[in-house]
């Protein structure tokens, strides 16, 4: 019987908290915890179209370069770095915060205003060493802060 209850616990903080995620597989491994964190450098440098465009957008190869031609250039993931680079092809980075196709998400209008910060929906990047996925992404999760934040809650708002 408590075994049951247990189980039954278990099942229902998974539903409501959503899916624990581990941190995808990358093709390099970027540590945000060093970038971000330590170093300071702000999620717009690398991410230049967060809050101008749908898509917060992945740094060009040559961006990363710009930096790396002359910072830690004998470490082994910049040598995978400069071969995306040397071959002029962009890193092939894995998503790690996704939605579902039937959702429409407008990133630069959930950051343009300012009112809004990475931390919300990412979680505190700059303490990650790997970006994982830390918030649920559900419907009931997304509606929670329109409500909080007195943003639409029409469906056409996210369902187009």
């Amino acid at each position: 019987m408590l075994s049951g209850a247990f189980v039954a616990g278990v099942l229902l903080v998974s539903l409501v908290s959503g899916p624990a995620q581990s941190a995808p597989h990358q093709p390099i491994d970027f540590y945000h915890s060093l970038h971000s964190g330590e170093l300071k450098i702000a999620c717009g440098y690398c991410h230049p179209t967060a809050e101008t465009a749908a898509f917060a957008g992945m740094p060009s190869t040559q961006l990363c370069m710009s930096c790396h031609r002359v910072v830690s250039t004998y470490q082994p993931e910049i040598w995978k770095l400069r071969s995306y680079w040397e071959m002029d092809a962009s890193i092939p980075w894995n998503r790690v915060t996704d939605l579902p196709a039937h959702v429409y998400f407008n990133h630069a209008a959930h950051t343009a205003s300012g009112r809004m910060s990475c931390e919300p929906c990412h979680g505190r990047v700059e303490s990650m060493a790997l970006v994982k996925q830390v918030k649920p992404m559900t419907m009931g999760w997304c509606l929670d802060c329109h409500r909080k934040e007195r943003a639409s809650t029409e469906c056409w708002s996210c369902h187009r």
